[in-house]
């Protein structure tokens, strides 16, 4: 009855267990490090997908938002990080993103971005309760907001999702980004792992795409 409640509710993998647990019962859930050999098999899908999204970005990340993995065409827009700190393993993403020695300056919609990021994270604590999760969006929340000085942009009437901005050089880079999980996860670990990945949102950004992965390619 805990296991058919929980379907019904979606409840994360983690959290049943934990309902199992105080129900009395013993876990269901596996949980295992992404390195354990018998999670080699969704690993190597996992890059599959990284890597067959180039020449566009993608990246994977644990539950912390800790990254897991990436493709090549990530690497362009990690060349201006000021604070080195940042991108020493476990590099977290959302702190890379939004910290003032990261990516935020090159972020042309900081504050919008960064509402929509801190509002993913908000949700996801939510509903997990992870104190790590919850330490981090307060840190988070002390980052400068970018509307000192401006205002936040309009949203566009006829828009369909709101892109991330991103300055390279004197273009300005635009993109929407999707979620991909695994459909029927039976381990914990596994099912808490997700692949975000950007999606030229104009023409302009897919040519400069297309044109940095034919330089990586000639460099290689």
């Amino acid at each position: 009855m805990v296991l058919h409640l929980a379907e019904q509710l979606s409840i994360p993998l983690r959290q049943r267990n934990q309902l199992l647990l105080a129900a009395g019962f013993a876990p269901s859930f596996g949980e295992r490090s992404l390195t354990d050999t018998t999670l080699a098999p969704a690993m190597a899908a996992v890059e599959i997908v990284l890597k067959g999204h180039e020449p566009f970005p993608a990246l994977a990340v644990d539950r912390h938002w800790n990254l897991v993995s990436a493709n090549a065409a990530i690497a362009p827009f990690l060349a201006d990080v000021g604070e080195a700190s940042l991108l020493t393993p476990p590099v977290n993403v959302l702190r890379l993103s939004l910290h003032p020695g990261g990516i935020a300056p090159r972020i042309v919609n900081l504050a919008e971005w960064r509402t929509h990021l801190l509002e993913r994270l908000k949700h996801q604590n939510d509903a997990s309760g992870d104190e790590v999760l919850i330490e981090l969006e307060r840190e988070l929340r002390t980052y400068p907001s970018g509307l000192k000085g401006s205002r936040p942009s309009p949203v566009e009437p006829n828009a369909i999702v709101h892109p991330l901005r991103l300055a390279h050089g004197d273009q300005v880079l635009s993109f929407i980004s999707t979620i991909t999980v695994f459909g029927t996860p039976l381990d914990v670990t596994l099912s808490e792992l997700a692949i975000e990945s950007f999606f030229p949102a104009d023409e302009q950004t897919r040519t400069v795409l297309v044109r940095l992965a034919k330089e990586r390619a000639e460099l290689s």
